[in-house]
């Protein structure tokens, strides 16, 4: 697709988006909204990063509808989101496509007691694609990098983490809620700045794009972490892309905060990283006990 018809395609996003704004008005979203604004807000309307509160506020009605309507998501312990302050939600990765990341964000706005606005850590390749680069900035999401979170943390920012990275969300379906490595960098950036964690079970995203096959090779010559066959994609095209109608259920556990140096060795981060592990696995065969289907 050329970027003349990705800029097209996004104006019609922008004026759907407006449209369904007018048609959903709802004060009580609207009050939930307010606290989208930062005092790093440039005259441009968007922070250093690219977050722009305008932005998000024009597309959450209608993310709404596919958050309550499509997806119909459910949370579990979200009373456990701080009201205020720095913390890091570390959360099971998988769906082949982040829509993980946009539910767990959009609970937060919706359903939590007490509305935060997530800062979403993604992976660099990100920025190297059209439209969906600024779609993605707009929406607050940040490449992941130490530097960056150190920033969003110190600005007592809500980070949401996937420390499996890309291995998570390209995992084959004969392998769907079983944990991949954890990264050691978030541990040693919640010691350096004392921000509490919060584990997060994702239950549903992995069966809304089932994948057979990671095509690695045709993936690395796109630049891509991984590319992901799936019973739609890339038979259907781009509408291969689009997630089945699972239903999300999103389990929150009780913040762990950790004592030590960021600078520890790595055996004793490690142990403290198995914790946190650990406390995602429990909460994800939690929710997959709890459920009674797919689809409901």
């Amino acid at each position: 697709m050329s970027d003349d018809k990705l800029t097209q395609f996004a104006k019609k996003l922008e004026t759907l988006a407006d449209a369904m704004r007018d048609t959903l008005a709802d004060p009580e979203l609207e009050r939930r909204l307010a606290g989208l604004d930062r005092e790093n807000i440039n005259e441009f309307g968007y922070d250093s990063f690219g977050y722009s509160p305008e932005y998000v506020r024009r597309i959450v009605p209608l993310a709404t509808l596919v958050y309550r309507h499509y997806f119909r998501a459910k949370t579990y312990g979200i009373e456990n989101l701080p009201a205020d302050g720095r913390a890091m939600l570390i959360a099971n990765h998988s769906g082949q496509i982040p829509y993980d990341g946009a539910v767990i964000a959009l609970s937060a706005l919706l359903d939590a007691p007490s509305p935060r606005m997530i800062r979403s850590m993604v992976e660099r390749w990100v920025s190297t694609l059209p439209f969906a680069s600024v779609f993605m900035a707009r929406c607050g999401q940040v490449m992941g990098t130490p530097e960056n979170c150190r920033t969003l943390l110190d600005q007592d920012e809500l980070l949401l983490v996937f420390p499996e990275g890309a291995k998570g969300i390209s995992k084959t379906y004969d392998k769907r809620y079983q944990l991949q490595r954890f990264g050691h960098g978030f541990m040693r950036l919640a010691l350096e700045k004392k921000a509490p964690i919060i584990p997060v079970a994702v239950i549903g995203a992995e069966e809304q794009a089932p994948s057979f096959y990671n095509w690695r090779w045709l993936a690395k010559q796109m630049g891509a972490p991984a590319l992901p066959i799936t019973p739609f994609f890339p038979w259907l095209g781009p509408l291969g892309l689009l997630p089945m109608p699972v239903q999300y259920h999103l389990h929150f556990g009780k913040p762990l905060m950790f004592e030590g140096n960021a600078n520890d060795d790595e055996g004793t981060i490690g142990r403290m990283v198995k914790r946190v592990k650990n406390e995602v696995r429990e909460l994800i065969h939690t929710g997959l006990k709890q459920r009674n289907g797919v689809f409901r």
